[in-house]
């Protein structure tokens, strides 16, 4: 069964970038070492928990914003953050420029970006890359899971993974595992 994964690196003060991000900063002032644990201090257990994330993702759904900070030159290159797995990224416009074939753009909502996402996933999972995005996927009832990985650092500002929700949201915790670099937490939202 496809589900719907929100998988994040965050502060333990809840944000996924830092302040002043961009496409020169994409993970913005002092968030540099949000992803350590998957580059510079993953452990085998890091390892594993990317692996396996990587192994089930067959689409993700994107905001503009994200893909316009890394796709290209200086980003992902000439694929999206999974290589050859489908991209689709919410804008209100449709870019007038050509990109890879592995992005498509949705003009219609983060609903039917996820619908287009679950039909390409075939029987793999959808990832949602963005807080905007994972936001409005709750707020729709369309979130299935949250994988989140608490970094040690509090960056005091920046963009928060769940700042704008319709009101409380019950999880039910189905795995921690803790590393030096990260804590990974991965909840099931109950309905």
């Amino acid at each position: 069964m496809t589900r719907v994964i929100s998988d994040m690196s965050m502060s333990l003060d809840g944000f996924v970038t830092g302040p002043d991000d961009s496409r020169e900063n994409p993970f913005g002032t002092g968030a540099e070492g949000l992803h350590d644990w998957i580059f510079k201090d993953s452990t085998d257990e890091d390892a594993a928990i990317l692996d396996e994330a990587v192994a089930h993702c067959g689409a993700l759904v994107m905001g503009r914003r994200s893909f316009e900070k890394n796709e290209g030159d200086g980003g992902w290159g000439d694929g999206g953050p999974v290589g050859d797995t489908p991209v689709f990224v919410v804008t209100h416009h449709a870019p007038t420029r050509r990109y890879p074939s592995v992005f498509t753009f949705v003009t219609d909502g983060v609903e039917s970006a996820i619908r287009q996402a679950r039909a390409a996933a075939g029987d793999k999972d959808v990832g949602l890359h963005g807080a905007t995005t994972a936001q409005q996927a709750l707020n729709l009832g369309l979130l299935d899971e949250i994988q989140v990985h608490v970094v040690p650092v509090l960056l005091g500002g920046g963009t928060r993974l769940f700042d704008h929700l319709g009101g409380p949201v019950t999880l039910r915790r189905r795995r921690v595992v803790a590393t030096p670099a990260a804590t990974h937490l991965r909840f099931d939202v109950v309905r």
